[in-house]
């Protein structure tokens, strides 16, 4: 598991452990990168893992996190199943917008990890804001697919298969519709 907000080592991934518990998936170990791992046992740690969580939290901080350690090119690598919930999913993508008008503090594009070449927003109102999403994120749109989520949903890609699961909307080329579940 990696901390999207790595200082604050009370941030333990528990909300997320318990939500992988609940839906009875385990494992044999667990490990929290943050600032107490050291930079090169955070890449060992990621090129043995069977699983890599991207926790959610603060998109900037997990973001500059990642850039720090150089954990993107590790996880890229790595044969490890990827996840990430929220700001882990964001930061999963090509690029992302991080925009005042989704409550962020700076309105900037930001370089991901790139697990694949299109883009995220999560846990946003997208049903009360429709015509501000498409406008913030049409000049990203016309560069790259945009999955745009609320909450209790997934986007799940493996190979060229991309699952939807829950209330999920696809932004591209200026557009945007929702997706049909297709799981």
């Amino acid at each position: 598991m990696i901390s999207s907000n790595p200082s604050f080592y009370e941030d333990d991934g528990a909300t997320e452990r318990s939500l992988l518990d609940h839906a009875g998936i385990m494992f044999d170990e667990y490990h929290l990168i943050n600032y107490r791992v050291q930079k090169e046992d955070a890449q060992t740690l990621i090129q043995n893992a069977s699983v890599v969580f991207l926790l959610g939290g603060s998109i900037l901080k997990l973001n500059g996190f990642l850039m720090e350690y150089e954990l993107s090119d590790s996880i890229k690598k790595s044969r490890a199943v990827v996840m990430g919930a929220s700001a882990g999913a964001i930061n999963m993508s090509a690029k992302w917008l991080c925009s005042k008008n989704f409550g962020d503090e700076i309105s900037s594009v930001y370089e991901g990890i790139g697990i694949d070449d299109f883009s995220v927003l999560s846990h946003f109102d997208l049903e009360n804001n429709m015509a501000l999403v498409q406008s913030e994120l049409s000049p990203l749109s016309e560069e790259m697919n945009i999955y745009a989520s609320n909450k209790d949903c997934a986007v799940r890609t493996k190979g060229d298969k991309i699952d939807i699961i829950g209330n999920v909307y696809l932004i591209s080329h200026s557009k945007i519709h929702k997706l049909d579940e297709t799981l």
